[in-house]
C-alpha cells in the first residue's frame, strides 16, 4: 500500500488545516491508521491514532483538545483536523499505517509527509 499525505500550508496562529492521508494499492480499512509529526531539529513524535474500525482513537496530549482524527474507509482516506493551530505544531506531519500505539516502530507504511508551518 502506498499512503499519500496532503493538506499542509502556511497558516496564521489560532487557524485551522485538515490534513489527508489517501491509501492507494489496496485498501486500508483493516488497519490503524497514525499521523506522526516532526519539527525542525527535533525527532519525529506521535501525535494521533485511530482504529481500523473509527471507534477507538488516541492523542497525544499537547493536541488532545485540538486536534481530530477520523477516517472514511469508503474513501480509503484518513483525516486530521487540526484547529487553532500554535506555532510549536509546526513540522512534517506524516500518516502510517499499523498496529497502532506511539512508537514508530509499530507502523509499516509511511506517507512522504506534509509540511504544516504555523506563523504569523
Amino acid at each position: 500500500v502506498q499512503l499519500q499525505a496532503s493538506g499542509g500550508g502556511l497558516v496564521q496562529p489560532g487557524d485551522s488545516l485538515k490534513l489527508s492521508c489517501a491509501a492507494f494499492g489496496r485498501t486500508f480499512s483493516m488497519y490503524g491508521v497514525a499521523w506522526f509529526r516532526q519539527a525542525p531539529g527535533k525527532d519525529r513524535e506521535f501525535v494521533a491514532f485511530i482504529t481500523w474500525s473509527g471507534s477507538s482513537t488516541d492523542y497525544q496530549d499537547s493536541v488532545k483538545s485540538r486536534f481530530t482524527i477520523s477516517r472514511d474507509n469508503a474513501k480509503n482516506t484518513v483525516y486530521l483536523q487540526m484547529n487553532n493551530l500554535k506555532p510549536e505544531d509546526t513540522a512534517v506531519y506524516y500518516c502510517a499505517e499499523g498496529a497502532g500505539g506511539t512508537k514508530e516502530v509499530s507502523y509499516d507504511y509511511w506517507g512522504q509527509g506534509t509540511l504544516v508551518t504555523v506563523s504569523s
